[in-house]
């Protein structure tokens, strides 16, 4: 009697406990399966607009070989447009701004790699943006600019090219000792194989002797 006595406790603590928490309880667990789901589904949909952005980018390397102006822009327009959160933005971004540059549009250029610098998650291509956007700014004799450009932390592997051209808007201010110290970083930072390191060195010996 004692055990059946228990047990009828137990069961109406159990009950209680369920009447005061059981809607909660429930409720946290949907909500759990919930965001389970959402992941399972956010996933899948990334996943998706990767492979969509993927197949269109397939194709503005073929419009680029095959000089396609018309197909460029829209293709690229498209990627950045509708798949900008993916990798394949950014690059679209860099291969127009590319395209924008030679065509004489440095405006239109330097709008898109500002785009890309803001928007891209990967060190490397936001490396690539503000190197190729300092450049842009010394074109237009934006020099301070530029030097915020190339201060700015970047790869590694782009240190001699930040160097060499950092080398480049201080020579455009005057500023010869500045720019010779400049392009010996780059030289010590560039492979000792490398040809770049030539093109550094002609710009070195044009500035004349450290005075």
């Amino acid at each position: 009697m004692a055990l059946d006595l228990e047990e009828q406790e137990q069961l109406d603590a159990l009950k209680q406990f369920w009447k005061q928490y059981g809607t909660l309880i429930i409720t946290l667990a949907f909500l759990g399966l919930a965001a389970f789901a959402g992941v399972r589904g956010w996933n899948y949909y990334q996943r998706g607009q990767s492979e969509q952005a993927s197949a269109l980018f397939g194709k503005l390397e073929e419009a680029l070989r095959k000089n396609d102006v018309a197909q460029i822009g829209s293709l690229g327009a498209e990627i950045i447009d509708k798949y900008g959160s993916t990798a394949y933005g950014p690059m679209a971004a860099l291969l127009l701004a590319r395209r924008n540059y030679d065509s004489g549009d440095a405006a239109a250029a330097a709008t898109r790699l500002q785009w890309v610098i803001d928007k891209a998650r990967d060190d490397e291509t936001v490396t690539l943006a503000r190197l190729r956007l300092a450049g842009i700014r010394l074109d237009e004799k934006k020099y301070d600019e530029a030097l915020a450009l190339l201060d700015a932390k970047h790869a590694p592997a782009f240190a001699p090219l930040y160097a060499d051209l950092r080398g480049d808007v201080l020579a455009a201010q005057g500023k010869a000792a500045e720019a010779r110290a400049a392009y010996k970083v780059a030289l010590e930072k560039s492979p000792p194989n490398s040809n770049y390191r030539s093109v550094v060195q002609i710009k070195l010996d044009a500035l004349g002797p450290a005075k």
